[in-house]
């Protein structure tokens, strides 16, 4: 089968991606260095910048405390994050690694600033406390913008127009578009999750005496939920799988190349539960043992996604793939 490259011109990059993902790391990196130089006649010698329990044990010059941490936020909140610039990545891969390093970002650089702050015209390091609150503000910050940016972010495969309809022997449907069908845990896990995440916070915060901990077990709550459930739309513009309201995969009608039912094992055929990949753009969501439908793109992409309506969905697919 033939097939015809419907996009003109493939980017490399993508913009969004390099801006949050690159350049917001350099930038917060950068900030902590010009911060210390432009505070360094009211610092002390020596800042403490460890803690143990309530009394500080470690000291270090202002600048080269400066240095140090740019070069963690630059290796590894924009190692991560840098990931989403790459524009021929996975898509939900790209999002999930920008908010895991921009998170890193934001908490290593508020943290930073407010540890500076609570020394100056300090004469007596001796007796500064750790600023928590920092923590949980530098934690909700960071996870801001890398979900800002993760919404920013588009999907710049390689999109391949199929020039003939699915094989007549797949099967076909009627069934009413669109079909919205959830994925992965129920509400009843969920539940149990938030749950779990929630007494956790509940625990840390009355071990440590402050509000904080809670604003770093949010963030964890909602990527953990973006993990482990989806949404598949099959609509009249194509398939589409969803997590957070933003798309994992989406593909249009006129890619499906076919679309059948198969029998698939998680841990059996992608080493794991969830969102999986095996092999050069070999995907499934797969998140429970049985039925799942398996759909073939004309770019060569493969895509499984488990589901109790497996059929109803194939027939759907080959339908809308052939009237397209």
């Amino acid at each position: 089968m033939r097939a015809e490259l419907t996009v003109a011109k493939q980017r490399t990059f993508d913009p969004a991606g390099v801006i949050f993902g690159v350049l917001v790391p350099i930038a917060a990196a950068a900030l902590g260095v010009i911060v210390v130089r432009l505070w360094t006649p009211r610092l002390p010698e020596q800042i403490a910048t460890h803690w143990s329990g309530t009394e500080p044990d470690g000291f270090t010059n202002p600048s080269t405390s400066a240095w140090t941490l740019a070069i963690v936020i630059v290796l590894v909140g924009g190692g991560c994050s840098a990931v989403a610039a790459l524009a021929h990545a996975l898509l939900v891969m790209r999002r999930l690694m920008l908010m895991i390093g921009l998170t890193v970002v934001g908490l290593i650089t508020v943290l930073q600033l407010a540890v500076l702050a609570t020394q100056l015209d300090v004469t007596d390091v001796d007796s500064v406390e750790v600023p928590g609150w920092a923590l949980g503000v530098g934690t909700l910050v960071g996870f801001a913008v890398g979900l800002l940016g993760a919404t920013l972010l588009r999907d710049y495969r390689d999109r391949v127009i199929a020039d003939a309809p699915p094989p007549a022997s797949l099967p076909r449907g009627s069934e009413e578009l669109p079909i919205v069908e959830p994925i992965g845990a129920g509400r009843v896990a969920m539940t149990v999750l938030f749950g779990i995440l929630a007494a956790a916070a509940a625990l840390t915060c009355w071990l440590s005496e402050s509000w904080w901990p809670v604003a770093i077990f949010v963030p964890l709550a909602v990527m953990s939920a973006s993990l482990m459930r989806y949404e598949l739309v099959v609509d009249r513009l194509g398939i589409h799988v969803r997590t957070l309201g933003m798309a994992a995969f989406d593909y249009s009608a006129n890619e499906v190349t076919g679309s059948s039912v198969r029998e698939v094992d998680p841990f059996t055929d992608f080493g794991g539960w969830g969102l999986r990949s095996k092999g050069h753009g070999n995907y499934a969501v797969a998140t429970s043992k049985g039925p799942a439908v398996f759909i073939t793109f004309a770019n060569g992409q493969r895509l499984t996604i488990t589901t109790p309506r497996a059929e109803q969905i194939v027939g759907a697919i080959n339908t809308l793939a052939s009237e397209r």
